[in-house]
């Protein structure tokens, strides 16, 4: 049988980190591999989806293709967020259940669990309350995801999983100032204040804390699940609780890596949500994952991101 792998989302952060793993790891396996990006398909259009998906008869699917971004376009885009995602997931399945794929992986975040409760968050409570409101409707969008793979296992016997990853960071990131993840906008301005020797400005206290997974070892994990992980039930992909870090030693981080000291906090903006602490204990027990170090990632991302700044999406 062919195996025809299709990653939505593929031109992205971690779309390219699965194209590097696939290469590495699995070439033998896929006869032919797809990395989607926008300019082949308006996943927000069901014709074009289907279109996409029916000229490549995938056997595999790895879903990552969602409008994402940081605090402030979660913040003042909230229609936006919840509609494009919403449509996105939907046409998705639905074109991976008229051709028959059962090997569906698909992409949630830590995000999307309740504002309100105990920590560390395990994959249990992810219906439990609201998520925080900064960025609800994208969460909402995320978690109707999840129940939609349990409706389709549900009525058709599909083997659809869905992974939940912490904070994604490494090359090829979007890092537009504005609407850009907290690593790539940190390290697109702190290119810039060196470049102007101005002050490296850091919007917020610096201190609510995060879980860090570098975009290579989420792409060899959800590989991992595609091919070994058997439960239907989601799974958080993260560091341990032990390696949250604050926003503000993210920014001196990065700093270092610039050999760039002058820097300020600026707590008159927002922090957004202070934490939330997820659990690997789960994946830890099925697989003693070794991560990257995140002094190792951010040093190959800002690494790449120099290399590359004139052709990064920015």
């Amino acid at each position: 049988m062919n195996n025809i792998l299709l990653v939505t989302g593929g031109s992205g952060l971690v779309g390219n980190a699965i194209q590097y793993c696939v290469k590495e790891k699995y070439n033998d396996f896929f006869s032919k591999t797809f990395y989607l990006s926008s300019k082949d398909a308006d996943l927000n259009n069901f014709e074009d989806t289907l279109n996409i998906f029916e000229k490549i008869i995938p056997t595999h699917v790895i879903h990552l293709a969602a409008n994402v971004g940081g605090l402030y376009k979660n913040l003042y885009n909230k229609v936006e967020m919840f509609e494009t995602n919403m449509l996105i997931n939907i046409n998705v399945l639905r074109c991976c259940h008229k051709l028959n794929v059962d090997n569906l992986i698909c992409c949630l975040s830590t995000c999307i669990f309740p504002d309100k409760t105990t920590y560390p968050i395990d994959e249990t409570m992810l219906h439990n309350g609201p998520p925080h409101y900064s960025n609800n409707a994208y969460a909402y969008a995320k978690r109707m995801l999840e129940c939609q793979c349990s409706y389709y296992n549900e009525n058709f016997k599909r083997k659809y999983k869905c992974v939940i990853p912490t904070n994604i960071y490494g090359p090829y990131d979007n890092y537009n100032l504005i609407n850009a993840h907290v690593i790539p906008a940190l390290i697109h301005k702190c290119y810039i204040s060196k470049q102007e020797n101005k002050p490296f400005i850091i919007k917020g206290s610096g201190k609510p804390l995060r879980q860090f997974i570098y975009s290579k070892d989420l792409a060899e994990l959800i590989l991992w699940t595609m091919f070994h992980y058997n439960d239907l039930d989601s799974i958080i992909l993260s560091v341990s609780e032990k390696h949250e870090i604050s926003i503000k030693d993210v920014a001196l981080t990065i700093a270092k890596e610039f050999n760039y000291d002058n820097i300020i906090f600026d707590s008159s903006f927002e922090d957004g949500q202070y934490k939330k602490t997820a659990s690997n204990e789960k994946l830890m027990k099925l697989y003693n994952y070794k991560f990257t170090p995140f002094n190792i990632g951010i040093k190959e991302s800002v690494s790449w991101f120099i290399k590359n700044f004139d052709k990064c999406r920015k």
